[in-house]
């Protein structure tokens, strides 16, 4: 009996240093973003202090009244702009191995999918250079996720369908979130693109272009789409593909063309798809089976009915 306790606790010790490990990971990222939202925080009131300062005009109590931001005021004279992009950017989740290493994404489906929706899974698949596709089969999410973060994968793209009709994507970066939730509208496989260009799908790194994405969270989305392609080299060649994400009124379109040689000196753009219309719902902290993750924006009540303001 004391040898089969002894092999237990050996067991159970063995079985969860991974999760610990994660556990302890987590913390440290937690840990270092409070530290770049407080220097963020930080610099927001100095920039204020420094615009009254010269202006003249009255300052914030709250501000004007915290003596931290006025020590060594002079000397902050010196540094860089620490209202850049570069300099408040709250999220390091990409910047680690950021065009050093190639993503290797995971794209996978619901369980019980239907054969509409696993055709689906494989061109996203086909769409993403660097992606695997896994039939799920009767794996729950969190052993799902945990063999995906053993394995060293970057990401993990999850659709969902009603009826047949694939209606959600789910993105989730690895091994610190964050996750987005789309909504899929309007949803066309290869083979319903009328004239599209048939053949073997190349699987060249891709051309990317983003366009209509100007508010803080539009660059967000940028950030957490453009992560699940490999970047190119700039000594690269022309390429053979093109995928388009356009912004119109916070739906994002999504296209996919293949360039196709008409004469010795011309080429035309041809569509092969994928194609959808990707709506945006929730960014959300964490990985995808962390439901208790810190809810960065989320589409509500109000959201939808204010037409008049762009979101993306």
């Amino acid at each position: 009996l004391y040898d089969h306790q002894i092999s237990t606790l050996a067991f159970f010790v063995k079985t969860n240093r991974p999760q610990r490990r994660q556990a302890r990971e987590r913390r440290d990222y937690l840990y270092r973003r409070a530290l770049t939202l407080r220097d963020a925080e930080i610099a927001e009131k100095r920039a204020k202090l420094k615009s009254s300062l010269a202006s003249g005009k009255p300052l914030d109590p709250s501000i004007a009244n915290d003596k931290s931001l006025r020590a060594d005021f002079r000397y902050d004279e010196s540094r860089p702009d620490r209202s850049t992009q570069e300099e408040l950017e709250m999220d390091d989740e990409y910047s680690h191995l950021s065009g050093v290493v190639d993503p290797r994404i995971l794209v996978t489906t619901s369980r019980d999918p239907s054969s509409r929706l696993g055709t689906f899974a494989k061109e996203i698949r086909l769409l993403l250079p660097t992606a695997v596709r896994l039939n799920r089969g009767n794996l729950i999410l969190n052993n799902l996720v945990g063999s995906a973060k053993g394995s060293g994968l970057s990401d993990m793209i999850l659709v969902h369908e009603h009826r047949g009709t694939p209606t959600a994507m789910t993105i989730s970066h690895f091994p610190h979130g964050p996750t987005a939730s789309f909504s899929l509208h309007n949803v066309v496989l290869r083979a319903d693109i009328p004239n599209a260009e048939r053949g073997t799908v190349s699987e060249s790194y891709p051309h990317l272009i983003f366009e209509g994405f100007t508010t803080p969270l539009g660059r967000r989305v940028v950030k957490i789409l453009q992560h699940l392609f490999p970047p190119r080299e700039p000594s690269a060649k022309l390429g053979s593909r093109v995928v388009t994400f356009k912004n119109i009124d916070d739906s994002i379109e999504v296209r996919h063309h293949v360039f196709v040689k008409t004469g010795y000196q011309s080429v035309e753009l041809a569509e092969v798809g994928p194609r959808m219309t990707m709506r945006l719902f929730e960014i959300r902290a964490g990985t995808l089976e962390n439901k208790d993750g810190d809810v960065e924006w989320h589409m509500n009540q109000y959201t939808r009915t204010a037409r008049k303001k762009d979101y993306l």
